[in-house]
């Protein structure tokens, strides 16, 4: 009665038209982009008001007297490129701080209007961009506030109906994308996080700290590295310089609280940690899995003085993934997820320092950081513990990285130099049973790996013909010691140029060709065979991908876009499985805690291509994010043959709008529609085989058709209510979030389990040596409704 009641009680403030309403402000600071020296009497104006006011002596500003809210503000200054900055929420009980930087203008007799909001592009990457602020991730349906699920309603970006995380890029696996966090890469973005890929239930990064997000899926600029589909830029809010505050939030999965302020006259903070209680609610529900995931987050940013700021962030995650082994009288989709699903322990952190000097034409960035990733899971035969594990996995990533970088403008070049070094420390300790040949072996090895690895890039950009046509070219180089082939620099030399030709000002066209590399997975680099020999050591090269973007894009207005764009991505040296003779590009997206660990042979292709249709609307109460993707994704098996891939959904369209209403309200929708996914059948025969079910404790695939079969298509409506209330000294923040409501069911691949005796042993044929065994239809899909709660002051 007490909890209905509470929900209740929350139902009832959710719904209430009952507003308090005071005065909020903003603070901040206008720099010069090129040396971070103050811009003294820039006009900034808070967009679609007329409240504003101009920067004083050191660039300071302050504004107040707003609605709180979102804003953003246009800032101009003559000789500069006027700059509209990214979302800004403002209260009454806390007062942000932002800084604005302007590019200068060649034509510095004049004040140069660009708008650029919010659909930024940046010289090294005038195509296959997209900048996304944090009121769009605040407020996406569906999403629950998770970052790696909102970036699944921009064009490009697939999904699975799988309710994971796995970012799935212009037919590209989860395995082949990165992540920078304030220009520290952090190689963990997911809990319970596969390793060797990307992908996971639930993301880590914490919404309150994100102040915009870069995506590129093309294009990349020289100095992002190891990546072949996507890359994503995070950058974090900071924390108050007037006082300290407090953020609690209750969300679908977990509880949050976050602290933010000064720490003397220079120097700010933000931390928080994240705890879950899915463990209670899915032992309630008798669900068969019980995650439990805490992390944490922090930054400290400090402005030394004009020309020097230090950043230092944080982040790390703690997962525990158990059984619910109590469930009486399990039905056929309980039992085979508890048949199948390993105990999975795991925990991982970054740490990063960012250093920034600032000189007349330029900076110089230095960047220390140190990342680290500690994985176990385990399996016993039917969850029997007194039987001998039939897999026990222990693994350990650690890397030590150094990055350099020089920005210098020069005679209306902008220049970026780069240098990289990394010390990767791979551990890995696995035994388990296998079945091949028609016989049980067991399979165990132990492996250190050292691996040492440097990289090298440059790039410039340049306006020509009175700014109408932008080039960017970039040249980068990457290499490691771990064999011949990928000692050699040259082999991984990676050139890319782009093109942006203004047809008039508010057409143009893009372009843009580029080679990409990525090293191999740890988990394939360092699997050995039970006689100690590093199988791949030999073989082992760079995966690399030739792209080929072209688009163009209409601006109707500063609020509204239209673009398209087609690609066509050329992989070659992809890893095969010399085992199950599929390529390892589809792996990855399945619930399982590692991905590419096996014999593999580097003589992969593969290719996807495809086009994009984009439409973005961005008003002050009404924003529209409409994107539709047709992508063909293959690759080569073991004999040479172009498979359709794991991630050849054809069909991708995702519809994202909302509507701001008065009184703080605002309504919002999100529906998707994902083509049906290729899939690989059992193989029935060797699953039925006792022994060989008995190893991995589930049934085998048939990859002789490999992903031969494709699912039906997958869509889902999400539509999500906020409700804000402002008073003096704090500030509540409510939101219903109601996924797939029309509750559409999802047909996966079905479940084979074993049949039982009356007596519930498992029946057995051919003498014993064959399990009987039956399919069981998998539906999936039901309406998920969430209240989430935040209180700041």
């Amino acid at each position: 009665m007490k909890i209905k009641y509470f929900l209740f009680t929350i139902i009832a403030l959710l719904f209430s038209s009952i507003l308090a309403s005071q005065s909020a402000e903003v603070k901040g600071r206008i720099t010069d982009a090129s040396n971070n020296e103050a811009v003294p009497f820039a006009n900034i104006i808070v967009v679609g008001t007329k409240k504003g006011t101009i920067s004083n002596a050191d660039g300071s500003f302050q504004i107040g007297g707003l609605q709180p809210g979102y804003i953003k503000l246009r800032v101009s200054f003559i000789g500069y490129k006027t700059t509209i900055s990214p979302d800004i929420f403002v209260s009454n009980n806390n007062i942000p701080f932002i800084e604005i930087s302007l590019d200068i203008s060649e034509e510095v007799l004049s004040e140069v209007i660009v708008g650029i909001d919010p659909f930024a592009k940046k010289p090294e990457a005038p195509l296959a961009m997209q900048s996304i602020g944090i009121k769009e991730i605040e407020g996406n349906p569906g999403s629950n506030r998770d970052i790696s699920r909102v970036i699944q309603s921009f064009p490009g970006v697939g999904s699975t109906p799988a309710y994971r995380n796995d970012i799935i890029i212009r037919g590209g696996g989860p395995s082949e994308n990165r992540f920078f966090l304030d220009g520290v890469e952090i190689p963990v973005l997911n809990h319970f996080s596969t390793q060797g890929a990307s992908g996971g239930p639930i993301g880590i990064i914490n919404a309150d700290f994100i102040q915009s997000v870069d995506f590129y899926s093309g294009s990349f600029p020289a100095n992002k590295y190891n990546a072949l589909s996507g890359i994503f830029d995070f950058r974090q809010k900071e924390g108050s310089r007037d006082k300290t505050n407090y953020q609690f939030s209750i969300g679908a999965s977990e509880a949050a609280f976050t602290i933010d302020g000064p720490i003397g006259k220079k120097t700010n903070y933000i931390f928080s940690v994240r705890r879950s209680y899915l463990k209670f609610l899915f032992s309630a529900l008798d669900l068969p899995f019980l995650p439990t995931f805490s992390d944490y987050q922090l930054k400290i940013k400090s402005n030394i003085n004009t020309k020097n700021q230090l950043t230092i962030i944080s982040i790390g995650s703690l997962d525990h993934f158990d059984l619910n082994k109590n469930i009486k009288n399990p039905d056929a989709s309980q039992e085979y997820i508890l048949s199948q699903i390993p105990v999975n322990n795991q925990w991982s952190y970054t740490f990063g320092a960012v250093y920034k000097h600032f000189f007349e034409k330029g900076f110089q960035t230095i960047v220390l950081s140190r990342n680290m990733l500690n994985n176990e899971f385990y399996k016993y035969p039917d969850n029997n513990e007194s039987l001998e594990k039939s897999f026990d996995y222990h693994s350990t990533e650690a890397e030590n990285k150094f990055r350099y970088e020089l920005v210098l403008n020069n005679k209306g070049i902008k220049y970026n130099f780069g240098l990289n070094l990394e010390y990767a420390k791979y551990y890995n300790s696995t035994t388990q049973k296998e079945f091949t040949n028609d016989s049980l072996i067991n399979f165990k090895y132990l492996t250190r790996l050292d691996v040492f690895k440097y990289g090298l890039s440059a790039q410039a950009s340049k306006n020509l013909f009175n700014k109408k046509l932008l080039i960017s070219f970039g040249i980068r180089t990457d290499a490691n010691n771990y064999n011949d082939n990928t000692t050699n620099p040259l082999k991984q030399l990676s050139p890319r140029i782009s093109f942006s030709y203004s047809i008039s000002d508010l057409t143009l066209l893009n372009a843009g060709i580029g080679r990409y590399f990525q090293q191999a997975a740890y988990t394939t680099l360092g699997y050995r065979n039970n006689s100690g020999f590093l199988v791949n050591k030999k073989t082992a090269e760079f995966i690399g991908a030739n792209h080929y973007n072209f688009g163009v894009e209409h601006r109707f207005s500063s609020s509204v876009l239209i673009s398209a764009e087609a690609f066509y991505k050329d992989y070659f040296q992809y890893p095969i499985d010399l085992t199950s003779g599929a390529s390892l590009a589809n792996e990855g997206a399945e619930y399982s805690s590692v991905a590419g660990a096996s014999p593999a042979v580097f003589t992969g292709k593969g290719h996807a291509v495809g086009f994009e249709i984009l439409n973005r609307v961005n008003y002050k109460k009404f924003t529209l994010l409409a994107s539709y993707t047709f992508v063909r994704s293959l690759f080569t098996n073991i004999k040479s043959k172009l498979i359709p891939s794991s991630w050849d959904s054809r069909n991708l369209l995702t519809i994202t709008g909302s509507q701001g209403f008065k009184r703080n309200w605002q309504f919002g929708f999100k529906w998707r529609f994902v083509g049906g996914l290729p899939y690989t059948p059992y193989d029935l025969n060797l699953s039925e085989n006792i022994k060989a079910w008995d190893a991995q404790g589930r049934p085998y695939l048939n990859y002789s058709k490999l992903n031969s079969l494709r699912f039906k298509s997958f869509n889902q409506l999400d539509v999500r209510v906020d409700k804000y209330y402002f008073f003096k000294n704090w500030a509540l923040m409510l939101y219903l979030d109601i996924q797939n409501i029309l509750n559409f069911k999802n047909k996966g691949q079905d479940y084979i389990i074993r049949e039982k005796n009356p007596d519930g042993s498992y029946k057995t044929v051919n003498q014993g040596t064959d399990y009987v065994l039956r399919s069981v239809p998998n539906d999936s899909g039901t309406i998920l409704p969430t209240v989430g709660i935040m209180i700041k002051f």
